[in-house]
């Protein structure tokens, strides 16, 4: 509680990204998703990570005088401590390998709104623990980050289902997989 209080105010919902800050993770859609979700509801965004783009993306911040309800973090050791206090995970890369982010904001029980791109689309069951929507979709991403916000009891549905489908994906039934397929290889 002490530390959500360092990061919003009472009644404001809190929506996370976290990554490298490269061009490949548009954190440009991050930012134009939390002003159209701004407009809607009292809100925070918190950025964890740092990379190439922050200068920029704080410039853009200043220009779009949202600076006071956005928070560069930089790189964090205790990145679960953060993920927990928020109530949406944004992720609108053009690439993903896995999205191993996503996951651990799942593990966290936050539900990820991200773009269908790479392995996103096999993490996040869409429409049960978050969603995958075209790449660029900011319009898109924004109304399903206020149709989440707006119920709490539809929220706490989908955050109950990203932790369960974060448990999808446990060492104790992945590594047998894999051990299956090797074992069919050699």
């Amino acid at each position: 509680p002490e530390l959500r209080k360092q990061m919003a105010e009472d009644g404001e919902r809190i929506l996370i990204h976290v990554s490298n800050f490269r061009k490949v993770k548009r954190i440009d859609d991050v930012l134009s998703v939390f002003r159209r979700v701004q407009q809607q509801f009292p809100v925070k965004l918190l950025l964890v990570g740092d990379g190439p783009e922050r200068p920029r993306l704080e410039n853009l911040c200043r220009e779009w005088g949202i600076c006071s309800s956005v928070k560069f973090l930089g790189k964090q050791d205790t990145v679960e401590e953060l993920l927990s206090l928020a109530d949406l995970f944004l992720l609108p890369s053009e690439q993903e390998s896995f999205g191993l982010v996503a996951l651990e904001a799942m593990a966290c029980e936050v539900p990820v709104i991200a773009s269908d791109a790479g392995g996103l689309r096999e993490v996040i069951l869409d429409g049960q623990c978050g969603y995958t929507l075209p790449v660029g979709d900011v319009t898109g991403m924004a109304e399903k980050a206020c149709w989440l916000l707006s119920d709490d009891r539809r929220l706490a549905d989908f955050r109950r289902a990203a932790l369960d489908r974060a448990h999808a994906f446990s060492l104790d039934r992945i590594l047998p997989q894999y051990e299956s397929l090797y074992q069919s290889l050699v």
